[in-house]
């Protein structure tokens, strides 16, 4: 009998393109073959059929766990680039608020729930990976004169987070469902080379995400989604609406055209402003802010 080895990845490839609905069926066509001259053992054939049907349904969908570690990959990756804000009290405030406005999300739960987290730069920038994971510049909050506006912030990126943006931003090619019953077969069965090219699908998925936050960002429909969620979000936990405009408003006067952060990666303030407009016609008038909250506030964000 001939050695038995794997099927290179290319053979693997080809399932793919014969479309998502036949690969099991071509799968075991090819591995009855297979096994048939020798080239790989029953056992092989087994797995590479495992593999093919967890493809198939990685078109479908990715899994809350496949996302959650997709998720603190991509945040590891941009706390390369930003280091965290060391202030322990601001830090627990934006969670406490974040969790908060998390719970009256369509997506109140996340495989390891929400975390937010301040990066420690003046860049107007913020940023939603898969799985919950929400980073806010020092240079954000900073647009923000009151809790409502923060909530407004946290809000539109739980938004981005309910919607799925980040996740639709890995590549199709990426077989990202299918690494976990990959690597449990790999340890079995797949050579270096093999288990290299799996790894390199992962961190292409990682790849994909980050280059989106960091370098080109959401499209503006994803932006506008995340804005109406944020609105809806606002409205279910008592915060203003209005919030959201005003924190626009205010960072607009901020942003340089062409800038990092906010300039790169999203549509200009006065856009999605044109666009939430409608939304916030049947919200209620903006209320000075209650003495407990602007106090909260103000005590937990003075050193941002």
């Amino acid at each position: 009998m001939k050695t038995a080895r794997w099927l290179p990845l290319w053979a693997y490839l080809l399932l793919v393109a014969a479309g998502c609905q036949s690969l099991g069926a071509v799968s075991k066509e090819m591995t009855d073959y297979a096994v048939s001259q020798g080239a790989i053992t029953q056992e092989q054939a087994q797995s590479i059929n495992r593999a093919a049907t967890a493809t198939g349904k990685a078109f479908e969908q990715i899994t809350p766990e496949q996302e959650y570690y997709i998720g603190r990959a991509v945040a590891a990756t941009i706390l390369a680039q930003y280091k965290p804000y060391d202030d322990q009290k601001a830090n627990r405030y934006l969670n406490v608020l974040g969790q908060t406005l998390a719970a009256a999300s369509d997506k109140p739960e996340t495989f390891a729930g929400y975390h937010f987290l301040i990066l420690d730069t003046e860049e107007i920038n913020a940023f939603a990976a898969p799985g919950g994971f929400i980073l806010v510049s020092r240079g954000l909050l900073r647009c923000c004169k009151n809790e409502d506006a923060v909530a407004a912030v946290l809000a539109h990126e739980i938004g981005h987070v309910q919607y799925g943006h980040g996740v639709q931003a890995i590549k199709k090619s990426r077989l990202t469902a299918a690494l976990t019953i990959l690597a449990a077969e790999g340890a079995r069965n797949l050579g270096s080379r093999e288990l290299a090219e799996l790894t390199d699908n992962f961190e292409g998925a990682v790849s994909d995400v980050t280059a989106t936050l960091v370098n080109a960002g959401y499209s503006r429909k994803s932006e506008s989604e995340a804005d109406a969620a944020a609105v809806t979000i606002l409205s279910r936990v008592g915060y203003s609406p209005a919030g959201l405009k005003e924190m626009l408003q205010e960072m607009d006067k901020r942003l340089k055209p062409g800038g990092p952060g906010f300039a790169k990666t999203h549509p200009d303030p006065k856009d999605r402003i044109a666009d939430i407009e409608p939304l916030l016609a049947g919200a209620s008038a903006p209320t000075p802010q209650p003495a407990a909250r602007l106090s909260r506030f103000r005590a937990s964000l003075e050193g941002v």
